[in-house]
């Protein structure tokens, strides 16, 4: 076999402090020439720090041990100088936040060009900006004399990420490490990061190491996987075979954990309680074993190795050959949840609507100057949407960053009209509410944010917290407790865990407590801004879950904001699909899903990743060119023609339409569909 271009053997990596956190723990693995591997974890697993140790790029404090040879040449001990002059040439990275990678004060092309010329002293200027110009043109982004003279702040997330691609690849690495590269972007812009990987790869030859929590993204790309949790690999086997049959019950749970476009929407997601070990006076023990189902004394006692387990692959695990054998099953590891039974007010009893939005607009005004301030233009953040939420049921509202789902969110929060069109809570039109009305309605809606951590305060107890809106009620404070307490149980939580601080929670749990927040008060309708989007994949199953129970349970209604269509399939009965502050397409859950009539949501289905190596590999993505146009821009016609993927097959006469002519909403096929040639939409292969 030929020999790796990088090989890591036993790699430990420890931050010294009053408690040394053991951050990496003896971690091998090799990478061959022109070879894709995928290293997939939960956060805090040791995947980026293993990554910034083969950089050269941890602090001071950090203590690095082991091996790392890349083409025969050992890393560690090296200095500085002698790691710098690797970087940008041999080895490249792409970092997760583009915007905090790019230096703010230098324009693009100066960057890029700085990359150039550290590894060639002799490239003249107008060389460097040739090849600058050229790189831009490779990642896909257009005007790129103007683009060189720009800013990062004045690109988008996607293009920005392109530009770190660019620089990765300007010195024609043989090694490119991606940490978690399309983590912040929306589903269509992964798709394209994703393909811009695959074809830089293609073009400089290089090696990928693709860091990710993503299991999808690894599917459809990887060529071999590493599993890594609390600090080591526990699992690695080519692609196929550890979707198909993975031998470590953690890889195991990640995958019956995560909801995909091709699993059944009935089935009940499965849950991976519990959260990874704390890196400090970790136990000679199994660090999974408090988590896993399946322990035994042994587990409880002694970590086991990394050891072969069939052919090409090796698994941390007592247990593992039981697993690959099929005497130990999968199912039986990680069983499915049942169904939680219905409370007396079935959900079938609930008719109407929730929430009803007609022909809502909302526009911001645009200024010009300091001292003589002048309207110069307006932003359309909200333009015409029309949609409702049933009684006991769940809309899934969908689309791009900066396509309005936000601003219609906060509109409807507002509890204080639109400035144009009708809003209704509780068949009740808001404008016309008054003060106390307004007051008495805000107990009847709620709403769940994204980041729980951000939203619930560091100096309050859990108790204090979940009781406030409790206070303008005149709640006394005995009542208060005890409603809290039943409210915790509901949501999974211990009883206990009232007298804690947010810092002592995981993820998971911190979102339940802001669960039970919105609940305190007996809300009818829960409006959820991305409540699954900061949270692991093994995390999201059960928060999904208990959000499907509390439904069945209290009959709530559910306006759920994501952009992650997996999530929306799991728990939506109904979906909005915006566009520039449109709702493009709307209708059931399974019409939209099973055959969409919108040439974006058709793209928006193609470009998500499925867990499913197989499925991954005869599936055609329908990359959409560029990014989401400004709202601030006044269009004629359809303001998606610009990205259409269908425009581009219509004849002039069709094109001609687009162009000049605003699609109205209309009915096609059960739903919906603001497109001209939504009976047409087939003709995009996907």
């Amino acid at each position: 076999m030929a020999k790796p271009l990088l090989s890591v053997t036993d790699l430990n990596v420890t931050f010294r402090g009053a408690q040394d956190v053991h951050a990496v723990r003896g971690v091998s693995y090799d990478v061959h020439e022109g070879e894709f591997l995928g290293i997939v974890g939960e956060s805090g697993s040791g995947k980026s720090v293993s990554s910034l140790a083969i950089m050269g790029l941890l602090p001071s404090k950090a203590r690095v041990t082991g091996s790392i040879q890349f083409d025969g040449k050992e890393l560690v001990g090296q200095s500085d100088k002698a790691l710098s002059k690797m970087r940008g040439s041999d080895i490249a990275m792409v970092f997760q936040d583009p915007l905090s990678a790019l230096t703010p004060v230098y324009s693009i092309g100066n960057q890029i060009t700085e990359a150039l010329k550290l590894h060639d002293r002799k490239l003249s200027d107008a060389a460097a900006n040739a090849r600058a110009a050229e790189l831009l043109r490779l990642v896909g982004i257009p005007n790129v004399q103007r683009q060189l003279t720009a800013f990062p702040h004045e690109f988008s997330g996607g293009m920005r990420q392109r530009v770190m691609i660019a620089i990765a690849i300007a010195n024609n690495p043989r090694l490119i490490i991606a940490d978690e590269p399309t983590t912040a972007l929306d589903v269509t812009i992964q798709a394209q990061i994703l393909d811009l990987l695959q074809t830089a790869r293609d073009i400089t030859g290089a090696a990928v190491v693709l860091i990710t929590h993503d299991l999808g993204v690894v599917a459809g790309n990887a060529d071999r996987v590493a599993v890594m949790y609390a600090g080591r690999i526990v699992e690695q086997a080519p692609v196929v075979d550890l979707f198909a049959t993975p031998v470590m019950p953690y890889t195991v749970g990640l995958l019956r954990s995560m909801p995909s476009l091709t699993s059944d929407r009935s089935q009940r997601l499965v849950p991976l309680e519990g959260r990874p070990p704390l890196l400090v006076n970790l136990p000679e023990a199994c660090p999974f074993a408090p988590r896993c189902p399946a322990a035994t004394d042994l587990c409880r006692s002694v970590e086991p190795p990394l050891a072969p387990i069939g052919e090409g692959r090796l698994a941390a695990c007592h247990r593992a050959d039981e697993i690959l054998a099929g005497t130990l099953e999968r199912s039986e590891i990680f069983p499915r949840p049942e169904e939680v039974v219905e409370a007396p007010t079935a959900l079938e009893t609930l008719t109407g609507n929730a929430i009803e939005l007609d022909n809502v607009y909302r526009t911001y005004p645009l200024f010009k100057g300091s001292v003589f301030r002048r309207r110069v233009g307006e932003v359309h953040a909200v333009a015409g949407i029309s949609f409702a939420v049933k009684q006991g049921t769940t809309l899934g509202l969908v689309g791009e960053s900066g396509c309005g789902k936000t601003t219609t969110i906060m509109q409807i929060l507002e509890l204080n009209g639109a400035e144009t069109g009708t809003i209704k809570v509780a068949d009740k039109d808001t404008s016309g509410l008054t003060k106390a009305e307004r007051r008495a309605m805000r107990s009847d809606i709620q709403v769940v944010f994204q980041d729980p951590m951000a939203s619930l305060d560091p100096r309050m107890r859990v108790d204090d917290i979940i009781s406030e809106p409790l206070t303008v009620h005149g709640v006394s404070r005995e009542e208060a407790r005890t409603t809290v307490e039943d409210l915790l149980e509901l949501v999974g939580l211990e009883r206990s865990f009232a007298d804690r601080y947010p810092h002592e929670f995981s993820g998971g749990q911190r979102q339940r407590i802001g669960i039970a927040r919105a609940l305190i008060v007996n809300p009818k309708i829960v409006v959820l801004d991305e409540p699954v989007s900061a949270l692991d994949v093994s995390v999201q199953a059960g928060v999904i879950n208990l959000l499907e129970d509390l439904k069945a349970r209290l009959g709530l209604s559910y306006l759920f904001v994501a952009h992650d269509l997996a999530v929306i399939r799991q728990i939506a009965d109904d979906v909005a699909v915006m566009y520039l502050g449109r709702v493009v397409e709307y209708g059931s859950s399974e019409e939209i899903f099973s055959n969409p009539r919108h040439p974006y949501t058709r793209a928006l289905l193609s470009a998500v990743p499925v867990p499913d190596p197989t499925v991954e590999s005869s599936r055609a993505r329908i990359l959409l060119e560029g990014d989401l146009p400004s709202p601030a821009d006044r269009r004629t016609g359809c303001n998606f023609r610009s990205r259409c993927p269908l425009f581009k097959l219509m004849d002039e006469e069709k094109q001609a339409r687009c162009a000049s002519t605003d699609p109205e909403p209309r009915e096609v096929a059960g739903r919906r569909v603001e497109c001209h040639w939504a009976e047409e939409t087939e003709l995009i292969s996907a």
